[in-house]
This record gives C-alpha cells, structure tokens and sequence, in this order.
C-alpha cells in the first residue's frame, strides 16, 4: 500500500509541498494539472509537474482528472479528436512513471453538495454537506452560481469553467440519453483507450458518481456494485478498473462498501481507493466526517482490512476533509484534517499488519 496526499499545484493550492512531506507515512501525491476537458496533456508541463513533485522528496505515481470531454460521454462524431488526445496524454504521463489515471463518466457534474462549510455543530468546525431537500427549486445553473460564489476562489475539481460555461447548451444535449446509451458511449470509449493502457502499464480507475443517485435527471451509471460489475465487463482487463471512494459509494447507506472492496479486490479490479467517512443526517443528507469511524456512520476498520486482505498493493488517500483549526484553503481540501486522516488510517494499517504477523 502506498498513502497518497491530493494537491493541485503550486499556482491552485495553498498547501506547499514541504507540508505533504512532513505527514509520516505519506509517500507521495495522487497529483492534478489543470487541464481543460479533452486538451491533450503534453510530455513538457506533465515533466515539469513530476519533476517538481520529485524535487521535494514526493512520487507522482497517480494523477487524478484526466477529465472526459462530454462529446465522448454523448457518443457525438467529434468524440473521436477528444478519445485520439486521451490516448496521446496516457502515453505521455506514462513515460514519467504514472501508473494509475483517476477519472469518471459521470454527465455534466463531477460531484454536487448543497453546502461547502456547513458547520458541525458537535465541535465548530465545518464540512462539505448535502440536503437532497436543498436542491428543491434550485435549477443546474442555480448551484453552479452557488458552488463557484462558496469555492473561497479556488477552482473545484469537476467543476472549471471552461466545462460550465455552456451548462445549458450541453444539460439540453442530454435530454433524452438512457443510462443505457451513456454505457454504450462508455464501452466504445473503453475499447478505444484500454489496448494503449495495456501497452503502458497505465490502469484507469473510475470514480464513482458522487452522490451515489442521479441528480437532475441526468443518466449516472456508477453509484453501485451492479453498476461497477457492468463496467468492468465493459473491458475485460485489469488495466479497467475502479477508484473506489468509500465517500461517494459511502452517501447511500444501501452500498455496502467494505463487501464491495472485497468483491472487487478480489478480482483485481481496484487501481486505487479514496478513503474517507460520512455521517448520515437522513434521506439523501448527510455531511463529510472525520476519518474516525466514531464520528461517522461508516466502519473504516472493516474498510481498511477489506483493502490489506483482498487488494493490498493498492494506492490510498484520504479524501475530504473538514476544515478545522480556522484554517483556508479549497473546501474539503484542507491540510489538517486530511494528515489527520493519514495520521489514522496507517495507525489502522500497522494495527492490520503486525495483527496478520503475530
């Protein structure tokens, strides 16, 4: 198992490498370059970003949002230029040692919360929320303004506005498209990139829709095992796999998420896991929690011991965080609470470790 740290670069994070350095146990980054979605990755600014990870002390072994363009997702002739520069950009980063690329198929949003500070009431600090009940009279455009006015001026993963700026132009292309016409879309994408990832060495690990329901009325097609099943039948190799993130499958009380660590860690098709617990509040509510299983509703020893029995070489990290301590930075991307989160999660490791010993 390797601990990872998310950090989005020195010009759009506040956290500067010399701090991930300093978490114990933390071997190095599931890194980000802000790119827009389809723009082809060139060798240039992916060395420049691994050299600088390198040049602290850090590994780069997996990057996070490899964004697909939303032709690809609608199956439009265009897809083809966007799946050619995918292509190209796995090739490139693997030539500087990545090993894992962190994406998802999920329409239009790559996650949603109604809150990004709902404040915790239990100690004062606060956290990424979500009240299903929130979003009545609220329109995509409408919580699109919301998110972007509450970011604290950082840019949120899935949400960059090249890829908002025409929301209603691309919400209207998916009138009509069937959760079974974006997994058509989604297989031909697959049979196009896996042969490249097997030549490389790459996997691709999916996340899954966060919250695990459609939003909207958009079609979202991984928020399930039966889900992630069709998926990985989509391409029979290990090089297509899931990031399975305990948060997002985690909001829906119905997932079973350790279950769902065993059953695909068993057949090698976990890249890498998001670790992270949530507390439920009630129907489609809930708030992001500290990585104790205590102060959450999700058993994160189960979750650390399916991943040590069934998938153990994999990549960790652990995922939002609360904002504590009166820190700023990107909602749920504090320093803090997240080294906090590793600081827990390698005490439950080490636990798991010398137990298996013994």
């Amino acid at each position: 198992m390797k601990m990872t740290f998310r950090w989005y670069g020195e010009k759009n994070d506040s956290i500067p490498l010399k701090y991930i350095k300093q978490i114990p146990g933390c071997s190095g980054l599931m890194g980000f370059i802000d790119k827009a979605a389809g723009a082809l990755w060139s060798e240039q600014e992916i060395k420049e970003y691994v050299d600088h990870v390198h040049a602290a002390g850090l590994e780069v072994e997996v990057i996070e949002s490899v964004n697909v363009h939303e032709d690809i997702k609608l199956g439009l002739p265009s897809r083809e230029e966007y799946i050619d520069n995918y292509i190209k950009t796995i090739e490139n980063l693997a030539k500087y040692g990545v090993k894992v690329i962190v994406y998802n198929f999920m329409p239009v949003f790559d996650w949603l919360r109604t809150d990004l500070a709902r404040e915790i009431p239990e100690d004062g600090s606060n956290s990424l929320y979500y009240d299903e009940a929130e979003l009545a009279g609220m329109t995509p455009v409408d919580i699109v303004e919301s998110t972007a006015k509450n970011s604290k001026g950082f840019t949120l993963p899935g949400w960059e506005p090249e890829r908002l700026k025409d929301l209603e132009r691309v919400l209207a292309l998916y009138k009509g498209v069937a959760p079974d016409d974006l997994r058509a879309n989604y297989k031909y994408f697959l049979e196009k990139i896996v042969p490249t990832c097997e030549k490389c060495g790459v996997r691709m690990a999916v996340h899954p829709d966060d919250p695990a329901w459609p939003v909207f009325g958009l079609p979202r097609i991984a928020h399930t095992q039966d889900d992630f099943d069709k998926i990985v039948s989509f391409a029979d190799s290990p090089a297509n796999a899931l990031c399975l993130c305990t948060g997002s499958l985690g909001s829906n009380p119905e997932n079973d998420i350790h279950g769902a660590i065993r059953h695909f860690g068993e057949k090698n098709r976990i890249a890498c896991v998001h670790v992270r617990n949530v507390k439920y509040l009630g129907h489609r509510k809930f708030r992001e929690a500290a990585h104790l299983s205590s102060d959450g509703s999700l058993d994160m020893y189960e979750i650390m011991k399916a991943i040590y029995e069934t998938t153990p070489e994999t990549y960790i990290r652990p995922d939002h965080g609360r904002m504590i301590w009166d820190e700023k930075g990107r909602p749920g991307y504090g320093l803090y609470d997240r080294a906090l989160g590793i600081a827990y999660l390698n005490g439950l490791w080490e636990a798991l470790d010398k137990g298996q010993k013994r």
